[in-house]
This record gives C-alpha cells, sequence and structure tokens, in this order.
C-alpha cells in the first residue's frame, strides 16, 4: 500500500533527478508551443480579421484533439515507455508548429492546431511513466511537481520570448523557432534518456534505492487491470473530475490572459512580454514546494492520501482570488491577484501526476491512468476557452463574469478533491464495488 509512510533512505547517486529535469524540458518546450497562439493572436486577429468566438474557438481546438488522443496516448506509453513515445511526440509536434505558422486562414490555422492536439499527447502520460520507473514513493510528488512545472516555465518563458520574435520577425516566425527547438530536443531525449533497467551510468546503490522505495520496473510483470474495472472506483472518478475543474481555470492562464492584459488592462508589447511572465514564473516555485512538503509530509510520518491532498484542497481554495481580479480598479493590482491565482493553482498540481502512480494497480495502467486523468484536464482545456469567449462576447468584452465562473470552478474542484476520494491506494487493494456504482476504498483515511 502507498499510505505506509516510507522509510527514508540514504540515495546514492543522482541519476534519477537528471532524467526528471529532461522531462521538464521536453514539457517546457510543450507549452511555449502551446502558448504560442495565445501570445500571438492579439497580432493575428488583424490580419485575419478573427472574432473572440472564432478566437475562443481557435484557443480551443487544441484541446479538442489533444484530450481525445490522451487516452490512447496513455495505453501507447504503456506499450512501448517514455524513451520511443515522447522521443515520436516531439518530433510530431514540432513539425505541426511549423505548420501552424504557414497557416493562411482561419480554416488551414483550425486544422493545424487539431493536429499539434493529437501528436502532443503522449507527453504527460510518458513523464509520468518515467516517475513512476524512477523514483520511489517518498520522491513522487517532488519529480511530478518538478516535470509538470515545465508548463509553468513555457508558458513563462513564451511570453517575452515569443513577443521579442513577433517584433523582429512578425508572428509566423514565432512558430518556426519554436518548431525548430523542438526537433532538437527530439535527438536530445534519444541520446540521454534511459529506464533504470537500461541506465549504464546508474549506479548499484541508487537502483537499490530506488526499486526499494517503491518505484515500478520497466519490465511488466503483471497483467493491467481492465479500462472498464478502473472506471468502477470512485477515486479514478475524482481524478477526472477534479482535474477537470482545476484544469478550466488554469488554461485561461495559457489561452486568454495575453488578450486579458491588453485589452482590459491596456499592457503594450513590452509590459505584456516582461510583467505578463509573472504569474507563471511565480507559480514554478509554488509547485515545487508544493512536491517538497510532500515528500516532508510522508518522512514526518502522515499518510500519502494526506499529503497529496492537503496542497491539492488548499491551492484550489486559495486560487478562487481570481474573482478579484475581474472588479478591482488598478491593473498592476489585478496582476498580482492572477499571480496568486495561478501559484495556488500549481501548488494544488504539485502531485496530480503521481496520482497516476500512487493508484495504479498494475505498472501497466500507469500511462492509462494518465491519459484518462490528462484526457478530463484538456476537456477543461477546449470548454474554457470557448465558455470565456462566449461570455466575452456576451458582456460586451467584461471579463468578470467569465472570472466569477472560474473562481466558482476552483472552488467545486477542491469539493470534489476532498470528498469524492477518500484514499490514495493501488485500486486493486479497494474493496469491490458495489453494485451499479463506483468502487469505494478499503480504508476510511481522508484529508
Amino acid at each position: 500500500m502507498t499510505e505506509a509512510p516510507q522509510t527514508a533512505l540514504p540515495a546514492a547517486g543522482r541519476v534519477r533527478w537528471t532524467m526528471i529535469w529532461l522531462s521538464f524540458g521536453a514539457v517546457t518546450i510543450n507549452y511555449v508551443d502551446r502558448a504560442n497562439l495565445g501570445v500571438a493572436l492579439p497580432y493575428m486577429t488583424h490580419e485575419m480579421n478573427l472574432s473572440k468566438t472564432a478566437t475562443g474557438l481557435l484557443l480551443g481546438a487544441f484541446f479538442w484533439t489533444y484530450a481525445a488522443f490522451l487516452p490512447g496516448a496513455g495505453w501507447l506509453v504503456d506499450r512501448f515507455g517514455p524513451r520511443r513515445m515522447m522521443a515520436f511526440a516531439l518530433l510530431a509536434w514540432s513539425v505541426a508548429t511549423i505548420c501552424v505558422g504557414m497557416a493562411t486562414g482561419f480554416l488551414v490555422l483550425l486544422l493545424m492546431r487539431l493536429l499539434l492536439g493529437a501528436v502532443e499527447s503522449p507527453a504527460y502520460p510518458s513523464c509520468s511513466q518515467v516517475v513512476g520507473r524512477w523514483f520511489p514513493v517518498r520522491e513522487r510528488a517532488m519529480a511530478a511537481a518538478i516535470f509538470d512545472s515545465g508548463g509553468r516555465a513555457g508558458t513563462a518563458f513564451a511570453l517575452p520570448v515569443t513577443a521579442a520574435v513577433i517584433a523582429f520577425l512578425g508572428w509566423r516566425g514565432s512558430f518556426f523557432a519554436a518548431g525548430a527547438v523542438g526537433l532538437i530536443y527530439s535527438a536530445f531525449w534519444l541520446r540521454y534518456y534511459r529506464d533504470p533497467d537500461t541506465h549504464p551510468g546508474l549506479s548499484s546503490g541508487e537502483r537499490d534505492y530506488i526499486r526499494d522505495g517503491g518505484a515500478q520496473p520497466s519490465t511488466q510483470s503483471e497483467p493491467p487491470m481492465a479500462w472498464r474495472q478502473l472506471f468502477r472506483h470512485r477515486t479514478v472518478w475524482g481524478m477526472v473530475l477534479g482535474f477537470f475543474c482545476l484544469s478550466f481555470v488554469l488554461y485561461f492562464f495559457l489561452t486568454w490572459f495575453p488578450s486579458y492584459l491588453v485589452d482590459e488592462r491596456g499592457f503594450d508589447l513590452l509590459k505584456l512580454g516582461f510583467l505578463g511572465m509573472l504569474p507563471a514564473l511565480l507559480a514554478v516555485p509554488a509547485q515545487w514546494y508544493g512536491g517538497w512538503l510532500q515528500k516532508r509530509l510522508v518522512d514526518r510520518g502522515r499518510s500519502v492520501t494526506y499529503a497529496r491532498k492537503f496542497p491539492i484542497v488548499t491551492g484550489l481554495v486559495l486560487s478562487s482570488v481570481i474573482v478579484l481580479a475581474g472588479v478591482v480598479e488598478n491593473g498592476y493590482l489585478a496582476l498580482a491577484l492572477l499571480a496568486v491565482s495561478q501559484s495556488a493553482l500549481c501548488f494544488a498540481a504539485s502531485s496530480l501526476w503521481a496520482l497516476p502512480v500512487d493508484v495504479a494497480p498494475s505498472p501497466a495502467n500507469v500511462g492509462s491512468l494518465a491519459g484518462i486523468q490528462g484526457f478530463a484536464s484538456n476537456a477543461a482545456g477546449f470548454v474554457s476557452p470557448l465558455v470565456v469567449g462566449a461570455l466575452l462576447d456576451a458582456f460586451d468584452g467584461s471579463y468578470v463574469v467569465p472570472l466569477t465562473v472560474a473562481g466558482g470552478m476552483a472552488l467545486l474542484g477542491a469539493l470534489v478533491y476532498g470528498f469524492v476520494i477518500r484514499s490514495l491506494e493501488p485500486l486493486g487493494k479497494q474493496a469491490p464495488a458495489r453494485a451499479g456504482g463506483p468502487a469505494t476504498t478499503s480504508s476510511n483515511t481522508t484529508a
């Protein structure tokens, strides 16, 4: 059971941290490519004459295919492993990003965004498998926080760098540059990433530390649980519904946030590039702190359930301050509130990509559970920008109602994680499902 506190063993070697920082780099590039459109949109709309609703469709289109392909991508990661699947994803999404820069009209742009979403889908399931294979239970949340914080770093990096590239090369040049970086990194990943069983630089001491701490083997000896059985457990439904709520808020920052600063607060290109990156930059250490805190809680004897759920619930509650950003008059105060909100969201998200490893009944289910959870997250990714765009058109461009809706979703997510998920242990050790309903857990442990 993952509920048992882990004995602190002396770590011999640091190769596992190199692997997770490689994953961080891949996710950073992933998010630069995603966020590129959000930064470029204020300048693309003049050329393509896009309405707010059409803009919302473009921002959301990526997530239609990304969400739809994630469950299958998770299965492929379980089948072929993170090394091959991440390399494929990097190569494919870099080509798709370059194609976005070649778009000549709304329809072509829409199709390229759909393609980009499809080929980015193996990234996060691959990273979850890296966490499961390389890290003991006590370090999983920290490892997950590091690779997932690449999303915040990529979003922050995209703002000043993309703005600078647009200033010199135009918005199309920003997509060409981002795609070129991804192509180079795909070769870098293939050269340096290996699983623990095959890594030539891994010492026997670190290998024992990883294995004895509860890391999952690279070779699968246990048969996976069937998907229909996974959905009999309320823990899975809690992961799905809770991640949807958190991501509904988080994807405002990835999609509409640059337009909010330009249209609502009057930020010019310089302010957008440098002040606009502050919320995402502050969110990175907040997410790392969440991962560190969970390690400390487990080391001090707290259950894995408590250690995971505490930052999730408290972070989501605090992130609801996004509501106030829609009503304050001062633009810099609004930016500060948004920085608090995004940091709190990422503090909450520090353990979310460790959950598939914690609850997987077999190592062969980790990628699948990550894909299922990721589907819910990115379903919010295409619902959120579309809802915000429609509300902006309905309320004459005012952000008050969209930000109020986002704050309500944050509070709903806190309730889901707090009460729907009861304990975090392998699904195979949970009590059998009641007739017709989700399975309950064998433990009454709660946060």
